[in-house]
């Protein structure tokens, strides 16, 4: 039952509806607080944006910014954990990288992958501990911008030759 193909239409199925289903089924409607959603995530995530020089905390952070960003309607919140279970029920967890990245390719088009990816892109890659791992040292300006923090510091370059113009003279 994966409803956030479209997200939840009132006139298919109301939140109430789904919930109870849910319980049913036994998967919880809190991602954030069930730490296998959190796990699974996090492997979605790090399927998504494979980067072998990051730890799991930045993976980690990003699943929990999923969650909330998950939590801004009640239709949203059961579409979400109805399509995350969805994702662990087709065994994606256990599933190795090539079958994982098929896997999401196959459901890139619903409205869970997109919510997905739009809050990682911007989640992950504003993580200071990826900063370190990328060799970016962070915003400027609270350093006193980039004029005096080596910004002209290009000394893997050879020195440039500098020739003056002398105005047509040959």
């Amino acid at each position: 039952m994966n409803m956030m193909k479209g997200l939840v239409s009132p006139s298919i199925a109301s939140p109430t509806a789904v919930a109870r289903a849910a319980a049913r089924s036994g998967f919880t409607l809190t991602p954030a607080k069930d730490p296998a959603s959190c796990s699974l995530l996090a492997r979605m995530v790090r399927v998504m944006y494979p980067h072998a020089t990051f730890g799991d905390g930045p993976y980690e952070r990003t699943a929990m910014a999923i969650c909330k960003a998950a939590e801004t309607s009640p239709a949203i919140t059961v579409a979400f954990a109805s399509a995350l279970h969805d994702l662990a029920s087709a065994g994606f967890a256990e599933m190795d990288d090539a079958a994982a990245h098929s896997h999401l390719k196959s459901i890139e088009t619903t409205a869970f992958f997109k919510l997905a990816r739009s809050t990682a892109v911007v989640t992950l890659y504003d993580d200071p501990e990826v900063w370190a791992a990328l060799g970016y040292e962070g915003p400027s300006f609270d350093k006193g911008g980039y004029i005096n923090r080596g910004f002209n510091d290009l000394d893997w370059l050879p020195e440039p030759r500098i020739e003056e113009y002398r105005g047509g003279e040959a």
